[in-house]
């Protein structure tokens, strides 16, 4: 079964060149293209991409507005924003709004193929050390602010000990060897974290562990 994917650019030629990389792949199919945050949130719900290809600045709608829309949808795709932009703030904005993964535009074609199956898959494409180290640099920053679906009150005592491994950039391995259970375990413990939440993206669990409270930057 072929990812579909949501190619999203203000660029006609970048939405072509990224249409001829993919075809190439067998497991891969573009379904659609889109020029705008809002034209791909229209697109999203027409089509139901497993995945979207998201560019950062476009008009009307950019791309971290069009993420934050696109994960409240019945159905959410995941987002992978691609970007020229080299930047935490960007990182850490898609991070927030929900996406799965950031990668250049330059990067070689090879690892936005691969990339792009890791999100389909609902693994987080940034490691979690990375993730860790953007959100204590950004928290300070940020308003305070609670997770999207309600009050950390909704997690069990053993989805809060989840949900602190996953802030403290741990992977499921590691989770499941601090509580004494098994990987499967800890990924349905994460999947229940995230619906109680509203989230959209392990990566989004972990920003709002640190906005919330529950964990705080720099702490151990």
């Amino acid at each position: 079964m072929s990812v579909r994917v949501l190619v999203v650019d203000d660029e006609r030629l970048v939405r072509a060149g990224f249409r001829m990389i993919l075809s190439t792949e067998p497991d891969l199919e573009v379904v659609g293209e889109a020029a705008d945050g809002a034209e791909a949130v229209a697109q999203a719900r027409r089509l139901r991409p497993d995945v979207v290809l998201m560019d950062v600045r476009m008009p009307r709608v950019d791309g971290i507005e069009a993420t934050r829309r696109l994960v409240r949808l019945e159905e959410p795709p995941a987002v992978l924003v691609v970007t020229t932009f080299d930047q935490d703030e960007h990182v850490y904005a898609a991070l927030r709004a929900g996406a799965g993964g950031f990668l250049l535009k330059d990067a070689p074609e090879a690892q936005l193929v691969a990339a792009l199956r890791t999100v389909a898959e609902g693994v987080s494409l940034l490691a979690p050390s990375v993730t860790r180290r953007l959100v204590e640099a950004f928290t300070p920053a940020q308003a305070p602010s609670r997770p999207p679906a309600g009050d950390l009150e909704r997690l069990t005592p053993r989805e809060l000990d989840v949900l602190r491994a996953l802030a403290h950039g741990r992977t499921n391995g590691d989770i499941a060897d601090q509580l004494g259970v098994g990987e499967a375990t800890v990924k349905t413990h994460v999947s229940r974290v995230l619906a109680k939440l509203g989230l959209a993206s392990r990566s989004q669990a972990v920003v709002a562990a640190y906005e919330s409270g529950l964990v705080r930057p720099g702490g151990s």
